[in-house]
């Protein structure tokens, strides 16, 4: 049954014993102001029963302390702690002194209600209602958002082919240990498949790792012992209701252990005629790699040329004026960073309740069909064009003009000449693609041709491809060379600076495994983000406020100071002589 805070204060809570001593305009302190404002117990009521069971802990408190939670960046365990014997959390709560408010387990069962019933947004909203409450955002002009990602390092551990295949057997066996009524270390030595449940499966096994054939044999058994994983899971399956919590998990555990067989490994042929095949671990694998089996959904993800990391990406929206963050997403590490940034900005313009005048990104947010997306969603999109590298001639280093359809070269050669070049990928599939074609008669005399295009086995002269979206892309690299430019990239580090927050808020390294669970820490340190930055906001106008004040103050300080000066002036001078008669 729905508890609820009393709105009676008492004597004996910490912000009213304590509220000087931890200071008001600390975090804390701004917390216990905002007791009845930033959560309420009914907001939570469909997470309880409405009229049966004792009646719960409030919400709204247990609400509160996840954010301390989050701000503090401690554990559960810490968590309950702070609670119970930290001053400054018994002034942001409310609390008495000497009162234990919830248990360790009442903030993880409360966690998982938030989760389970979709209301792992409601902190992170309440914090950006906050912000318009405070005027940080007016719903009379339209709002500039900016964008970016930045990588979250995943909870699981990261697993070599060996070291994975052996987590995926030991998780099936694990399931079905449970079925069975068995310990799993017992049910896997009963099943001969012990060696899966040692510290580590490469440190149990005897192989000269310097030798191809003992390599080969230790990965051929490994695999053997997969099989009879699976079959065993075949016939247990058979033993349990179809649909069960413990026909999923058996389920589950085949699944991901299959994945793994099939990403990783591949069968080699030798080249010699009746040869056996040979199973070998790919040298290559694609970008969706299940890199995890305590975290299946952490991906090897990258940044940059040099930067990779393996987990998930974190994307973001940020008010540009506000600085607020608007928007949080939590994207698969392998992602795109512009992978539903779109569906973010609406997202955040329903959040904020204004209308959106332009986005904000870097050039992972260009590519053409972005642009597209954004162009019929009738939001501006400002990003620069992704520019390949290289040493030779760049696309724009040609001058297309689209109405007269013709391409010039930096040599000022023209050609209107447009082929069909095979086909590319574009929205719903791959598209058909053309390119303005120079002769090769003219591009072989050319002086300019050593850093126009590589010397090829057939003569023919240098290609320009058109983009689907090549009027959009020559927007933006003319505004590019416009002033605005230069105030976009001072606006975009907003979303940068809001970003290192997160980070130093601890959300570089994910607290859970899972995405779902990861996207609600990163909720959650948004709202602090969001929080502290209208703390300092409050503050900043209340030290306005106070030396204006004070100015004023000061100037009619003078003014007296003045007045009095001149009247003491006139005493001293004495009483006006009266004017002498005139001579006659």
């Amino acid at each position: 049954m729905l508890g609820r805070r009393s709105n009676q204060r008492g004597l004996f809570e910490g912000d009213h014993l304590y509220l000087d001593f931890v200071g008001p305009k600390t975090f804390y302190g701004f917390l216990s102001s905002q007791r009845d404002e930033l959560f309420k117990d009914e907001d939570f009521a469909e997470l309880y029963c409405a009229d049966n069971g004792r009646r719960s802990v409030p919400p709204s408190l247990l609400c509160t302390a996840l954010v301390l939670q989050h701000y503090d960046k401690c554990s559960d365990e810490e968590a309950w702690e702070r609670a119970s014997y930290d001053l400054r959390w018994k002034v942001a709560l409310g609390t008495e002194t000497v009162e234990r408010p919830f248990a360790k387990s009442t903030l993880q069962l409360f966690r998982a209600q938030l989760l389970a019933n979709q209301k792992m947004r409601v902190p992170f909203e309440r914090s950006l209602e906050l912000g318009r409450r405070q005027g940080l955002v007016r719903a009379s002009r339209a709002a500039k958002l900016a964008l970016d990602t930045s990588n979250i390092l995943g909870r699981g551990a990261v697993r070599d082919t060996y070291n994975l295949i052996s987590d995926g057997i030991r998780q099936v066996l694990t399931a079905l240990a449970k079925v069975k009524g068995q310990k799993p270390p017992d049910y896997a030595r009963d099943q001969g498949l012990g060696r899966h449940f040692e510290s580590s499966i490469k440190g149990a096994s005897k192989v000269d790792w310097d030798d191809e054939k003992s390599r080969s044999e230790f990965l051929a058994g490994l695999v053997s012992d997969a099989h009879r994983a699976l079959r065993l899971a075949a016939q247990v399956r058979g033993e349990v209701e179809e649909g069960s919590s413990a026909d999923e998990r058996i389920e589950a555990g085949c699944r991901l252990l299959a994945t793994i067989l099939l990403q990783d490994l591949e069968v080699k042929r030798e080249p010699k005629a009746g040869a056996d095949e040979q199973l070998v671990i790919k040298r290559e694998t694609s970008g969706d790699r299940v890199c995890s089996a305590s975290d299946p959904e952490m991906r090897h993800g990258r940044k940059s040329a040099s930067k990779r990391f393996d987990g998930h990406k974190l994307s973001l929206a940020v008010e540009v004026e506000s600085q607020l963050i608007t928007g949080v997403e939590v994207l698969a590490g392998s992602a795109a960073d512009d992978e539903g940034a779109l569906e973010l900005v609406q997202a955040s313009a329903l959040a904020l309740g204004v209308e959106i005048e332009a986005v904000l990104a870097d050039c992972a947010y260009g590519d053409g069909q972005n642009r597209q997306d954004f162009r019929e969603a009738g939001i501006e999109l400002k990003a620069k064009v992704p520019v390949q590298g290289g040493e030779h001639f760049k696309k724009s280093d040609f001058r297309i003009d689209l109405e007269a359809m013709t391409c010039t070269c930096p040599a000022d050669q023209t050609t209107d000449v447009v082929r069909r070049m095979g086909s590319g990928h574009g929205a719903g599939g791959r598209v058909p693609q053309q390119a303005f074609v120079f002769s090769a008669e003219v591009c072989t005399s050319c002086p300019l041709r050593a850093g126009c295009y590589k010397p090829s086995v057939e003569n023919r002269g240098r290609r320009v491809f058109l983009h689907p979206q090549e009027a959009l892309l020559q927007e933006a690299r003319a505004w590019q060379q416009s002033p605005d430019f230069d105030l976009f990239r001072k606006q975009r580090q907003v979303v940068e600076r809001r970003i290192a927050r997160m980070m130093q808020l601890g959300m570089r390294q994910a607290r859970y495994c899972g995405r779902r669970k990861t996207l609600f820490q990163a909720l959650m340190t948004g709202a602090v983000a969001n929080l502290t930055l209208i703390v300092g906001q409050i503050g900043l106008t209340a030290a306005l406020k106070t030396s204006t004040t004070a100015l004023a103050a000061a100037s009619e300080a003078v003014r007296t100071l003045q007045v009095a000066s001149r009247t003491l002036w006139a005493l001293l001078r004495g009483p006006a002589r009266p004017p002498e008669p005139a001579p006659c």
